[in-house]
């Protein structure tokens, strides 16, 4: 059961974070604020995040968001380049090698979500864990029903 919720948590994450950055670099107006930003004061007030914590909370986040901007952009280099190979017929081989180079750059991203949720559970107290991850279940139900990375 832990591992099923962890596998919806970091498919979750990717979900979001390519859906954000997605919608970052189609959209022409500025994209909402992450959930784990210190910007976005609606999830911090409903956790009841302090003074103290929302200081810890934004180094920890901008660590985590722009790991997250290098990956992504990682991410968009490969896929210019799968489509070059596609588009030249290239050997099997190559592809499947800069496939397999995406999919450890997915891993990261599923690694880097995970500590930083990690990281970031260590700031809150026991009943803001408990609303942080009852928000994170009701966010992953949204995705699920809508087909759609979860958006605040």
């Amino acid at each position: 059961m832990i591992a099923l919720f962890l596998s919806l948590a970091v498919n979750a994450g990717v979900l979001a974070t390519t859906g954000y950055y997605y919608y970052r670099i189609t959209s022409p107006t500025p994209s909402a604020p992450c959930p784990m930003s210190p910007g976005d004061s609606h999830l911090y007030e409903s956790l009841g995040l302090s003074k103290v914590q929302l200081s810890k909370m934004e180094p920890v986040a901008q660590k985590f968001h722009g790991r997250l901007g290098e990956l992504a952009a990682l991410m968009e280099q490969k896929k210019e380049t799968l489509i070059a190979l596609l588009e030249k017929d290239s050997d099997a081989a190559s592809i499947e090698n800069l496939r397999k180079e995406m999919a450890g750059i997915q891993d990261e991203i599923q690694r880097e979500v995970i500590t930083h949720i990690m990281e970031s559970k260590k700031i809150l107290d026991p009943n803001q864990q408990q609303r942080f991850f009852d928000l994170m279940r009701h966010s992953m139900i949204q995705a699920k029903n809508s087909g759609l990375p979860a958006r605040r």
